[in-house]
Formats: structure tokens, C-alpha cells, sequence
């Protein structure tokens, strides 16, 4: 498998991993610049050349998956290997004479959206989500709303785009969704709303919970969540209404998905930006781990 199958392979399991290149090479080395490993949790595809340099790399990039998850993603990271008989790594020694500069570049897990109702709004806001880094799962009753003509605004998309067609019960599909994906609920049918509202709240391991209308339309969500669904308030205020951007008054589908996306983005910032400051805060018991990239001599 090559390495881009690799990374393909890591995002469709939505597995962190790092993307290891030879970046320079001076003198005699294993294997030309340009060289690439990809390292998984427990798997490697691909070779930068074996050896030490090899087994510090795949050490190194272990590390980084280990420490993916909430906050702040891994930075790229540069590591220096000296191949001479005089310098002794980790992992034995290699004498071909030369001088390797490797890259790491972690490939951290993507955030996951899933919007259910692809009407005017629910499409223009997947064309704008389309443009990023997510995985993207649009849900909808309505076989006319997910037509392949219809969504193929999207066919240059960045985000992976999962589409589901659930024409009796959308609200199964949210046990099928990726851990601390954010949901967004913008059906045709405020019964299906309602439904969807009542089914996420039971739902574990979702992200945030948007609903989209009006105060009137959530007074009386609100109200059935409590009585019907036996939800207590700090429950029912895990759901987010309106959503979008306030300041942003404007009624068009465009308009609102422009604001709803904004917002989204936001609240992805907001949460790099809390990781960073819980990381700063952070106890670290060993400080060499604590530096983010000391230059390994290595031979090996």
C-alpha cells in the first residue's frame, strides 16, 4: 500500500497518524529525500529506510498519536540523524556516512458535522462546510433532497461527505456517527425536530446540538423535551437555539448558512484555543518530554 492509500486508509477509520518524510539528505543515507512512512497507532505502511532511523521516527510519531485528541493538534516536528559509526542511537547503529533530516507531520483526527435536512439552507451550508477539513454527514427523509444532481455542488469538496437517506427514522443514524460529532437539525418537518432534538439528548458522545428556529418553535421544544421526554433543564440546555451568529439578521439560505457555519467554525477555534491554554497549564513530570522538538543524533 502506498503512502497515500495509508492516509486515506487512517482517515476512513478516523485514526490519528503521522506522515514521516525524508526531507533532506546529505552525503550517503538509506533512502532519497522524498521518502515517506506512514505510522498508525499500531500499524506503518511505507519505509524511510530502516534502522534507527526508522524505529526513532516511528517512536516519535507513536508519541504524537498518543497525544491526539481535545485541544491543540501536534505541531510538525524536524529530527537530525547523524550516520556515522561514532554516534550510537536507540536502536543500534548505522555507518553510511551521511546526514538525514526527517519530517513528522501529524494527521490528526478531522471534526465530524452532520447536518440533518439538506433543504436551502441545509445545502448551502454543506456547500460551505464542504470547503474544510471535516467529515461531513448529510441526513435527510427526502430521496428528491439528495440526489446526485442536486449534490453535485459538492463533487470538489474537501470534507469527506457521507450521505445517508433515512426515510422513516433519521434519528437511528445518530448512533452510527463518529465520536464528538456536532449535530445540526434543520428538517423540513418540526416533527422530525422534535424527534431528533429528544433522540440526541439520549445520545452519548455527540459533540454540540444546534437547532434551527424560531423562540416560539423552541418555547414549545422546549416544553415537550421536558414533559414527553423527561429531559431536566441542564439537559435540555445542551441544545443550542437559535444557531448562527447573532448580529447576523439576514433570512436568505445563504445568509443563514454563512452564519451558522461561522459560528460552527468559531466554537472549533474556541476549543484549540482551550486545549492550548490547558496545555500551558499542564503538569508535565518528565520536562524532556516537555520540549516539542530536541534534534536526535542517530545512528543506527
Amino acid at each position: 500500500m502506498d503512502w497515500v492509500a495509508a492516509v486515506a486508509r487512517l482517515r476512513a477509520r478516523r485514526e490519528p497518524g503521522v506522515l514521516v518524510t525524508v526531507a533532506t539528505v546529505r552525503g550517503h543515507a538509506p533512502r532519497r529525500a522524498g521518502a515517506k512512512l506512514v505510522v498508525g497507532r499500531t500499524e506503518t505502511w511505507g519505509s524511510i529506510g530502516g534502522g534507527n532511523i526508522e524505529a526513532v521516527a516511528i517512536d516519535r510519531a507513536r508519541e504524537l498519536n498518543g497525544a491526539a485528541g481535545p485541544g491543540p493538534d501536534p505541531e510538525p516536528e524536524l529530527m537530525e540523524f547523524a550516520l556515522n559509526d561514532k554516534v550510537t542511537g536507540r536502536h543500534g547503529v548505522q555507518c553510511c556516512g551521511g546526514a538525514v533530516t526527517v519530517l513528522l507531520e501529524p494527521l490528526p483526527v478531522v471534526q465530524a458535522v452532520a447536518v440533518f435536512g439538506v433543504g436551502h439552507v441545509g445545502l448551502e451550508l454543506a456547500r460551505i462546510l464542504a470547503r474544510h477539513h471535516l467529515d461531513l454527514h448529510l441526513i435527510d427523509t427526502r430521496p428528491d433532497m439528495l440526489t446526485d444532481e442536486r449534490l453535485g455542488v459538492l463533487a470538489d469538496a474537501v470534507a469527506q461527505i457521507h450521505v445517508h437517506h433515512t426515510p422513516l427514522l433519521p434519528e437511528e443514524v445518530l448512533t452510527e456517527l463518529p465520536p464528538g460529532t456536532h449535530v445540526l437539525i434543520m428538517t423540513h418537518d418540526h416533527a422530525e425536530d422534535a424527534a431528533l432534538c429528544d433522540a440526541a439528548l439520549r445520545t452519548a458522545g455527540l459533540g454540540s446540538i444546534g437547532l434551527i428556529g424560531s423562540s416560539a418553535k423552541w418555547a414549545r421544544f422546549r416544553q415537550r423535551l421536558a414533559t414527553e421526554g423527561g429531559h431536566d433543564a441542564a439537559t435540555i440546555d445542551r441544545i443550542k437555539t437559535p444557531i448562527g451568529i447573532a448580529e447576523i439578521t439576514g433570512k436568505e439560505p445563504a445568509t443563514i448558512a454563512v452564519s451558522v457555519a461561522a459560528d460552527l467554525l468559531r466554537s472549533f477555534e474556541q476549543d484549540r484555543h482551550q486545549g492550548r491554554h490547558q496545555d500551558r497549564h499542564r503538569a508535565v513530570p518528565n520536562p524532556v518530554a516537555a520540549v516539542p522538538y530536541a534534534p536526535v543524533a542517530g545512528s543506527a
